[in-house]
């Protein structure tokens, strides 16, 4: 592939924003990053019309887009359609999620997702299994039918995908001593959600493994004045990641603030937690033979609860900085160098500097999403 100067653009790089510098882009990485003023003349240029050309969204919880949600059609062309509905929003990794259901369906989506990697859909990140091993009181949407403990056959076959990285939401009150231990030394990223744990229940997990939380605030033991509850270890937590849907419906912006004024920098992550509707004109999809319907930007069930979210990762990005009032940088970083650090894909993603894939995207002051590349290749998006 040959080397392309991507200029016009204000570039944040991760790290700072720069003004009048230009991406050089070969072979599907990021060759350098320079003044525009010192371009060799040989170099083509692509201009770009303003806006922002940040390092491509990373989104750790993606349950469906396209019309496709991952647990009813667990295949390749099914992540290839989830993959392109997302770019379209800035994403340009992701890792797809089941939730609670069948064995039969996680076995059908591990094996669409190592043959997706194996066949070179590089924006495929692992898999995330959320669920089936939750609180049943505090499932959310999940079949009441499939969520159950984890037992020793579940573990022995987590810890048998070698090809694979994959990340498992659980509810750690309802597993045995050691468990959690033995998921994380098998190379498991492990997170609590949709749990009732206690605050020293949640410790205890943290002291053997888990990494991580699913949808911060969300399904889980509230932050109290006497219990400080699951919220009040993930918060007061140096170690692990938190994972939030910032949507508008899911979490008050005073608690996103109240999340990333408290947790160390780098460890509050956006996730969209998206289902069937991102970038489909079908705004509603069937779950375990229920309707969901997408109203006025909420996803809901017929009684009304929510069901995962409508959104994409640049929407996530412009409520969090509009009505959260988190800076622009850290917005950003929340959507792309955080996600990589925690699943540890920060050595290639997440940035754009030298020796880096070439995974971008140009938005606008509206936060429309202009164009994305992966590894270089270039989509324009809002083209009319």
């Amino acid at each position: 592939m040959l080397a392309q100067a991507i200029c016009g653009a204000r570039l944040f790089t991760g790290s700072a924003f720069l003004d009048h510098h230009a991406v050089v882009v070969s072979s599907g990485k990021v060759d350098r990053v320079c003044p525009e003023n010192d371009l060799d003349s040989s170099i083509p240029r692509l201009p770009l019309p303003g806006g922002i050309l940040a390092p491509g969204f990373i989104d750790l919880q993606v349950n469906g887009g396209g019309g496709v949600l991952f647990n009813n059609a667990p295949t390749v062309a099914s992540l290839e359609t989830m993959s392109a509905a997302h770019r379209t929003g800035g994403t340009t990794a992701l890792l797809p999620t089941v939730i609670t259901d069948e064995t039969a369906v996680r076995e059908r989506a591990l094996e669409a997702v190592t043959s997706a990697i194996s066949d070179g859909l590089d924006c495929v990140l692992g898999v995330h299994f959320e669920g089936p091993f939750l609180d049943n009181k505090r499932r959310g949407v999940h079949s009441e039918t499939q969520v159950r403990p984890i037992n020793d056959e579940d573990i022995a076959w987590l810890q048998s995908i070698s090809n694979c990285r994959v990340m498992l939401t659980l509810a750690p009150e309802h597993v045995a001593p050691g468990q959690i231990e033995e998921l994380a030394r098998s190379g498991i990223i492990v997170c609590a959600g949709h749990s009732g744990g206690s605050y020293e229940q949640t410790n205890a997990a943290i002291a053997e493994g888990l990494s991580g939380f699913t949808h911060l605030f969300n399904a889980m033991s509230p932050l109290g004045g006497r219990n400080p509850g699951m919220v009040g270890a993930a918060l007061a937590s140096t170690s692990c990641w938190c994972g939030i849907i910032v949507d508008g419906f899911h979490v008050h912006p005073a608690n996103v603030s109240l999340a990333f004024r408290a947790l160390p920098r780098g460890k509050l992550y956006l996730v969209s937690d998206s289902m069937a509707t991102v970038g489909a004109t079908e705004k509603s999809f069937e779950l375990y033979g229920e309707t969901i319907e997408e109203k006025d930007g909420r996803l809901v069930n017929h009684a009304g609860r929510l069901a995962g979210s409508a959104i994409s990762l640049i929407d996530a990005v412009r409520t969090a900085h509009r009505d959260a009032r988190i800076p622009l940088e850290e917005c950003l970083r929340m959507a792309s160098l955080y996600p990589a650090e925690f699943i540890g894909e920060a050595v290639r993603r997440g940035r754009i500097e030298a020796g880096y894939r070439a995974d971008l995207v140009h938005f606008d002051e509206q936060f429309r999403v202009l164009n994305t590349w992966v590894g270089g290749e270039q989509r324009p998006h809002n083209t009319e």
